[in-house]
């Protein structure tokens, strides 16, 4: 069995070629050679070919072995060359050797030559093989350093002692230090961590991780303070790098900064637990703790407490004369003005409107009468000026003291709202205790002033249907968007807003009512608009709603017996109603989705759960909650909550839309998120649903 050989010989003689060849096969190889004797021929043979070996002989007519040898390093030929010579004495051989010859064989010693070609052409071998493994190595390094340049999180690399021998430019940005001043320099110097709270000086991972050969995690209260003195929120980890003989060398620390989502993370549980216009407590978050309370009673030694439900008598006035910004400012001053007043052992919340609650901690009913008095002495006092005109503001306050006996949060809230009620009959600016007897004559008071008003509307067909457009922020969406909004038109014909009917009409279970009226004048609506309409309408269904086994059922009836299209109906749910009654929401959902229709999910945000509930809630629209979006062109905050419900909509494939888009830089800074749909006074307002040359839901 031969082995080919790729063989170049600078050689005049052509006996002498034979001859080598034929050493050659007798040495088992088949040589495919190309014989040369001057460097032009020299030069193209070595561009065309490729050579293993070259084997030149030293002295010929007009060109050497020296001048071949140099023409081989000139091109960076990297072939083996051996000098094959019988006129050239040891002084030039040496000179050939040091100018780059691998080899010199005279030709009177031709047996030293198989040895000398096996030997050249082993070392080539691997001389290539150790070049694709630097190469390897190489591009394996460049890889890793694109890699660690390219990564969101910050990179740093320490030798065994400690010290910094590598940073990322992520991690150059967060600690302040380039990468050439932290190069030798101790890792806690260049990563200084405290503690979030006592400030004190925490052990880097690295360092942990140096000393035990472990990885280890940053605690989550930790903070980074970088060498300008600007503070991190950082989550890192830290590994241990091992040499062959399993031997720690150094540590990798990984970190990322995660400072907005922490600060993003805060400001959304403060706006699940604070009424975003006063910045006190919300009811939910009153109620909460409300109910601890009570839990934390049981079993305990007798203790009271009391909770006081106040209520302003003049709110309304204020609003109705001056506008709802006028009693956003009255509502923003008392807040100041009574959490100055309150007791160190009290929480003050907005419980809605112009409701304040106020739970006071370890007080007798006396003590508790005695903080209501002094407010009601302070709110006597205070006067609200808007532009030219003043008020005068008086309050009415319910109270319910709290013994271990008390049955629940929510007895106490219902007791101390009929308190004030009773308050406010018995001639307002006054305090009220609860008594067992006051119960029926609230709720008596509730269902006569609501229950018949709205049931009246309903027999008389006095509710009205307005629509407001939902504009498309991209080209990509043609198809025009409605919502569906109800209003009833009272006694003497003027507008009643759904805030003052809708709040009673889900307390005393006339939801359903409204909302099937709402479904059948909408369904007759879209029969009668003209062919060719593909508007999608959206309608509002209710929590009560939610809870109507019977809805779905009516809904397809009501499709059939109008012969609307399933396509053009979205309804809409609240995100609180939807999570507290996932089941049967998501059931509702799955239901009329299979006829055709669309689902959004409205107010998205304001309850703030857990974004994973949306995994089980198949809906095609996400309402953003408007109170992120009408101030988020100079709250950067809100800003951030709705860039990240953005992106969680459509990283489900649901699109978004914005509510209360008031000017024109919200709408900007709304396509520059990409959110899909806007909707508010800037783009259009509410106008009456027209039916036929009438208003819908007016007199025939």
């Amino acid at each position: 069995m031969t082995t080919p050989l790729r063989l170049l010989m600078v050689e005049d003689n052509e006996d002498d070629a034979h001859l080598l060849l034929l050493k050659l096969r007798r040495a088992g190889y088949e040589p495919d050679h190309m014989r040369v004797c001057s460097e032009a021929n020299l030069r193209a043979a070595l561009q065309d070919g490729d050579w293993q070996i070259v084997i030149s002989d030293y002295a010929m007519p007009g060109f050497s072995g020296l001048e071949a040898l140099r023409i081989l390093k000139e091109m960076k030929a990297d072939i083996p060359f051996i000098l094959v010579s019988g006129t050239v004495g040891e002084e030039i051989a040496v000179d050939a050797m040091r100018k780059g010859a691998n080899d010199y064989i005279m030709k009177d010693n031709l047996a030293r030559l198989i040895p000398a070609i096996e030997r050249e052409l082993r070392e080539a071998r691997e001389r290539i093989d150790r070049r694709r493994t630097e190469e390897s190595l190489y591009q394996e390094r460049e890889r890793a350093l694109v890699t660690l340049h390219s990564i969101g999180d910050g990179v740093i690399t320490t030798d065994a002692e400690g010290c910094v021998d590598y940073m990322n430019p992520v991690a150059e940005s967060v600690t302040g230090w380039t990468y050439g001043e932290a190069q030798g320099y101790p890792l806690p110097e260049v990563l200084p961590l405290v503690d979030e709270v006592t400030r004190e000086l925490i052990e880097s991972p690295a360092e942990i991780s140096l000393r035990t050969g472990r990885v280890v995690s940053l605690s989550e209260q930790c903070l980074l303070v970088n060498r300008n003195g600007q503070e991190f929120h950082i989550e890192d980890s830290a590994a241990p790098i091992f040499d062959r003989d399993n031997r720690v060398i150094g540590a990798v620390l990984v970190f990322h900064d995660v400072t907005r989502e922490r600060r993003m993370a805060r400001q959304m549980t403060w706006q699940a637990t604070h009424d975003s216009l006063t910045g006190l407590v919300n009811r939910n978050e009153f109620s909460e703790r409300l109910s601890n309370l009570l839990a934390g009673m049981l079993g305990s030694e007798e203790r009271e407490h009391a909770l006081l439900y106040l209520d302003l008598d003049q709110f309304k006035v204020v609003n109705d004369t001056c506008g709802h910004a006028a009693g956003d400012e009255l509502l923003k001053q008392l807040s100041r003005m009574l959490r100055g007043l309150m007791p160190a052992n009290s929480a003050l919340a907005r419980l809605g409107g112009d409701e304040f609650g106020i739970l006071i901690e370890n007080v007798s009913l006396d003590q508790a009468k005695e903080v209501a008095t002094q407010l009601l002495q302070a709110i006597g006092k205070f006067t609200f000026q808007w532009q030219e005109r003043r008020f005068d503001v008086g309050a009415s306050i319910g109270m319910v003291p709290i013994r271990r006996d008390t049955q629940s949060a929510s007895f106490v809230l219902s007791a101390a709202d009929v308190a004030c009620y009773v308050a406010k009959e018995g001639g307002r600016n006054r305090v009220h205790v609860y008594e067992d007897s006051d119960i029926d004559l609230g709720q008596r008071h509730s269902e006569m002033h609501w229950v018949s008003r709205i049931k009246e509307a309903l027999e008389e067909n006095r509710l009205v249907l307005f629509r407001q457009e939902i504009t498309s922020l991209n080209s990509r969406e043609t198809t025009p968007h409605f919502e569906l909004l109800v209003r009833m038109r009272a006694e003497d014909n003027s507008l009643v807003a759904p805030g003052a009917f809708i709040p009673a009409a889900e307390r005393y279970n006339l939801m359903n009512a409204i909302d099937r009226w709402v479904i059948d004048a909408a369904f007759r609506y879209l029969r009668n608009t003209h062919t060719g309409d593909q508007s999608i309408y959206s309608i509002n269904l209710s929590g009560n709603s939610i809870n109507d086994e019977d809805l779905p059922g009516y809904i397809q009836q009501k499709i059939n017996e109008y012969r609307i299209p399933p396509g053009r109906l979205c309804f809409e749910v609240t995100e609180t109603a939807a999570v507290f009654n996932l089941g049967k929401a998501s059931r509702m959902i799955h239901n009329l989705k299979k006829l055709g229709c669309r689902f959004s999910l409205d107010d998205f945000g304001s309850g703030l759960s857990s974004f994973g509930y949306l995994k089980n809630l198949p809906v095609d629209f996400l309402k953003i909650d408007g109170s992120f979006v009408k101030d988020m062109d100079t709250d950067p905050m809100n800003r951030a909550i709705v860039e990240a419900i953005n992106q969680v909509g459509h990283t489900l494939s649901i699109r978004t839309i914005a509510e209360f888009v008031e000017n024109e830089q919200i709408a900007r800074q709304l396509r520059d998120i990409g959110v899909d749909f806007a909707q508010g006074y800037y783009f259009s307002k509410p106008h009456p649903l027209v039916e036929s040359g009438r208003k819908l839901g007016a007199p025939a």
